[in-house]
């Protein structure tokens, strides 16, 4: 069940057609079928009808679903699961109204749907990897053109750097180590990226996420912004001059910051095209969204799946969202 490729959502829709094959699904990956009770680890556990369980040393019950993402949900099991295969394999997400009208339910529950997803999506941005090798530090900000508004709601000085109308969003990107094999590259492993959304992109705010992610002595690249003025003490830090039109080093083509450009492209495009806003309360879950897809993207379908899945005992309730 685990190591078949769901090439459509066809066949997501065939395997898991029904609320128990759902059920049987989530006890083998977060269980191993063998049942362990939310509230005590090491406590024995009794089955009971219904798919329900029972802790025997706090005498509670609980389902598979306790203290996941699916906890509590009126909406059958069988459309979460048509859900979580569109958002981890649509390259720039799905809307909450796509969703909806995809899955015969409305916005108001699709939105629901995605953004406990989401919620999900953050394990992989929050692991505690640190990066090394060659870095590409960048910064992007995410909000309407100032050129597209109406005369009356146009932000002044708001262009540039300015981020009184948008939010600010760092990166970091580590490349893919590669070998050189008859003449062609082989990647050994690829690129993958840490974003966060922050406050401003001063010094301050730029430069702990820097050195929290990326390991003493590793070669960081960035533009010349400066916020990253003083990392040279414990990076190898190279600058590309985009103020005066420098994009790669020519005399070490290497030193760019065109991959980090090139995620900010694919998050600019579903912005505009998917989603067309996001609020500054909720950017860094979509900011996680494509984090995740960005460094999975080497998986299989049934793979970034079935790893979410596994990573998605994380409750979200809907007044943590709109509060």
């Amino acid at each position: 069940m685990f190591n078949k490729d769901f090439n459509s959502i066809l066949e997501v829709a065939r395997e898991f057609a029904t609320e128990e094959k759902c059920i049987e699904h989530l006890e083998a990956l977060y269980w191993n079928n063998i049942p362990v009770s939310p509230f005590h680890e090491d406590s024995k556990v009794y089955k009971c009808k219904g798919n329900k369980y029972k802790c025997k040393t706090s005498g509670k019950y609980f389902t598979v679903k306790t203290g996941s993402m699916f906890d509590n949900t009126k909406i059958e099991l069988p459309k979460w699961f048509m859900a979580i295969f569109l958002v981890t394999n649509h390259k720039k997400g799905i809307s909450s109204v796509q969703l909806g009208k995809d899955l015969q339910i409305s916005q108001k529950s699709a939105w629901f749907m995605l953004m406990r997803i989401r919620k999900c999506f953050g394990i992989e941005n929050d692991i505690d990897d640190k990066f090394g090798g060659i870095c590409e530090a960048d910064e992007s900000f995410f909000g309407g053109k100032n050129k597209n508004r109406h005369k009356d709601k146009k932000v002044p000085m708001s262009q540039g750097r300015s981020f009184k109308d948008k939010t600010p969003v760092i990166g970091i990107l580590q490349r893919g180590d590669y070998e050189i094999v008859d003449g062609k590259k082989v990647m050994l492993s690829h690129s993958k990226v840490k974003c966060i959304v922050g406050k401003n992109t001063k010094s301050e705010t730029i430069q702990p996420f820097i050195k929290s992610v990326l390991i003493k002595d590793s070669v960081l690249i960035s533009d010349e912004w400066w916020g990253y003025r003083g990392l040279d003490s414990m990076y190898d830090h190279h600058v590309v001059d985009h103020g005066k039109k420098q994009y790669v080093n020519y005399d070490n083509p290497e030193i760019h910051s065109n991959s980090m450009e090139g995620f900010w492209g694919i998050m600019k495009r579903s912005y505009n095209g998917i989603y067309n806003w996001w609020s500054r309360k909720h950017i860094q879950n979509y900011v996680d969204e494509h984090v995740y897809r960005f460094n999975l993207r080497e998986l299989n379908n049934s793979e970034r799946f079935n790893y979410l899945i596994k990573n998605s005992q994380i409750r979200t309730k809907y007044k943590q969202l709109t509060t």
